[in-house]
């Protein structure tokens, strides 16, 4: 198996079987809903018009690239709709480096040439190999034709590659209709984490930005709006349908959500809030009557709260059915009447009990909360004084109205940098 750069094979001259040269390589196409690396077809450049020579019809790359063809045998190339076109569409564009999580721009692309696949009877078989983002790619083409070719492969040696490999690449396709006719596969970028993702996103154009969020399922999306700077998060809303953000909105944490609507402009945020179920609706309208410096304007109503009463299997019930964060699930709170927080119980715990105990008996001491109106500074300096991983916030009557997570106090700090 040998290399060949996309740079080297553009501009070759073909050669048909028959009349000999028949004119020069213009594209290198993929047919993604095919076979997502193996090269299809070459897009030729004749006296007669674009041609479409099948890879099936190659015999060599040496000098020239050398077919079966017959330049009149050859179809006519008209557009392309259902391709990939690897100058087009690659060369120079954005990506997603999904292995390295990051964005990052094609220089050229690497193509490996197996003379002996079994699939090819002409015994010519081309695919991606590699994504080459670094500066090698770049002087290449940069000096295509400058030097002659040998001098500078040997040049190009001393330059460090810097290739990713194909199968870790995600095409940024700003697009939406063509995305939907290449059929290309953002699998890969829904299974980073969603920070990774946010990390990518707030490296992209709008278009781009846009373009790739589009494509996260509603869960993903929530958790990956959750972790984007809040300037991007109101821009990457605003660029979507109320009914879409939405679905979003109503898998984000009440809190968080409610911080992101409290951003929006009024008409912006009612619209979306019109489009929510009505029980996630009232949590976030709750939340958004409150200061967002403040306690309440932190907290999340997505906690587990049980009576005292209850036994640990209760409580591993819960935890089975529980749709909130799993920042929330680190502790299970102790209620009497009028929602009064009477104690709270480590996760940790549950784990070492026997089925039967009593959540009563588990409660960790002191019960330590705060007051909505605690402002964020004394609600970080209470996680750190307590070494904290969840404070209940409790009205003047002693009754839990919500949760501050840890991850709500890394918020804050953050935002203090």
């Amino acid at each position: 198996m040998t290399a060949l750069a996309l740079s080297d094979l553009l501009g070759l001259p073909v050669y048909d079987s028959v009349s000999g040269r028949m004119g020069r390589v213009r594209e290198v196409a993929l047919l993604p809903q095919e076979d997502p690396t193996r090269i299809a077809a070459l897009i030729v450049r004749t006296a007669s018009g674009d041609r479409i020579v099948a890879t099936d019809l190659l015999r060599t790359v040496n000098g020239g690239v050398h077919t079966a063809a017959i330049l009149d045998q050859l179809p006519k190339y008209s557009s392309g709709e259902g391709m990939l076109l690897l100058e087009r569409d690659l060369l120079d564009q954005q990506i997603i480096d999904v292995h390295g999580r990051k964005v990052v721009r094609v220089n050229d692309i690497e193509l490996s040439l197996d003379r002996d696949a079994p699939n090819s009877p002409l015994g010519l078989h081309l695919r991606i190999a590699f994504v080459d983002a670094g500066a090698r790619g770049a002087i290449r083409r940069l000096l295509k034709g400058v030097l002659p070719r040998y001098a500078l492969a040997t040049w190009l040696q001393r330059i460090p590659a810097r290739n990713i490999p194909w199968e870790f690449v995600n095409l940024i396709e700003t697009d939406p209709a063509r995305r939907v006719r290449l059929k290309i596969s953002s699998e890969r970028v829904s299974k980073l984490h969603p920070a990774d993702i946010a990390d990518i996103i707030e490296e992209l154009s709008p278009a781009e930005r846009d373009a790739v969020f589009q494509t996260l399922d509603e869960e993903t999306a929530a958790e990956t709006l959750e972790e984007i700077d809040p300037k991007l998060q109101v821009s990457i809303l605003n660029a979507m349908e109320s009914e879409r953000a939405a679905d979003i909105v109503e898998e984000m944490d009440p809190d968080a959500a409610a911080d992101l609507l409290g951003d929006l402009t009024d008409e912006r945020s009612d619209a979306i809030l019109q489009e929510m179920q009505p029980e996630e609706r009232q949590e976030v309208e709750e939340l958004l009557e409150f200061e967002e410096d403040t306690a309440a304007g932190r907290m999340t109503t997505d906690y587990m709260a049980l009576a005292p009463t209850a036994r640990v299997h209760d409580a591993v019930e819960m935890l089975k059915h529980f749709d909130g964060g799993l920042e929330s699930m680190s502790t299970i709170f102790l209620i009497g009447e009028n929602e009064k927080l009477l104690g709270a119980v480590p996760l940790a715990k549950l784990i070492v009990s026997h089925p039967e105990t009593r959540l009563s008996e588990l409660a960790a001491d002191p019960l330590i909360s705060c007051s909505p109106e605690a402002d964020e500074r004394e609600v970080a300096e209470i996680f750190d004084k307590y070494n904290l991983l969840t404070l209940p916030v409790v009205d003047e009557n002693g009754s839990l109205t919500g949760v501050i997570t840890a991850d709500d106090v890394i918020s804050i700090l953050r935002a203090q940098l």
